[in-house]
């Protein structure tokens, strides 16, 4: 057989092959030639999936706002500075404790300081209201009226000198600003756990205590040696 004849036999082979690839991939009742891309689902499921991943990716535009009383994880991570895996534990423990009512809440959540706090504060909402350390939530926020004002309230009576974190009682401790009855019982029960305190920065392993409430209090305690 001449290469001629062999290239033409070739030639034909080729053309045979490819028209049955594409009939194989065509869609039932498409007309001939028409196509069907690997991979695609149903009509409408492929956009609809890649405009939510979109959306849960894009960063937040200028005054937009999440609502950290009820958004998910994947919403919540879109905030600055906040992972999934952070974003995860602020649910978790929204779920555990309750909603959280303000950033003042939110900074309960181990791993969220003043920094962040400041980094997302332009971007968070809340729609809740928090709960009260008396209903089962050990909030940072105090359980008395008194204690649960705002941060410029004057502070309770002061005592002579600065508490010492590992001898005060609890009556001594619910003294100092910020800090209820549920919250000073909180610290004798971690001291009598874990042993005395080293440091009054020490304070925050306490649950419930945040970097904001030490730094009202802080000034007020002492640990000696």
């Amino acid at each position: 057989m001449s290469p001629e004849r062999r290239a033409v036999l070739l030639l034909l082979g080729l053309a045979v092959l490819g028209q049955g690839v594409r009939t194989w991939l065509a869609l039932p009742g498409a007309p001939p030639g028409e196509v069907q891309l690997l991979g695609a689902g149903p009509a409408g499921a492929p956009t609809a999936h890649r405009d939510s991943s979109l959306r849960h990716s894009r960063p937040l535009g200028a005054g937009e706002t999440i609502d950290l009383d009820r958004a998910g994880a994947a919403e919540i991570a879109r905030l600055p500075r906040v992972g999934v895996g952070l974003a995860r534990k602020i649910v978790a423990d929204r779920e555990a404790r309750g909603l959280f009512g303000g950033l003042q809440g939110l900074d309960r959540v181990p791993g969220i300081g003043p920094g962040l706090l400041a980094a997302i504060g332009p971007h968070a909402a809340f729609s809740g209201q928090p709960v009260p350390p008396s209903a089962g939530s050990p909030a940072e926020a105090p359980a008395t009226p008194a204690a649960a004002a705002s941060p410029s309230e004057p502070p309770k009576t002061r005592t002579a000198e600065p508490l010492d974190l590992n001898t005060a009682t609890a009556a001594e401790l619910e003294e100092l600003p910020f800090v209820g009855p549920y919250m000073a019982g909180q610290i004798v029960a971690h001291r009598a756990r874990h042993g005395p305190f080293t440091a009054v920065d020490s304070l925050v392993r306490v649950p419930g205590i945040g970097p904001a409430t030490l730094a009202r209090i802080r000034e007020r305690l002492r640990v000696l040696p």
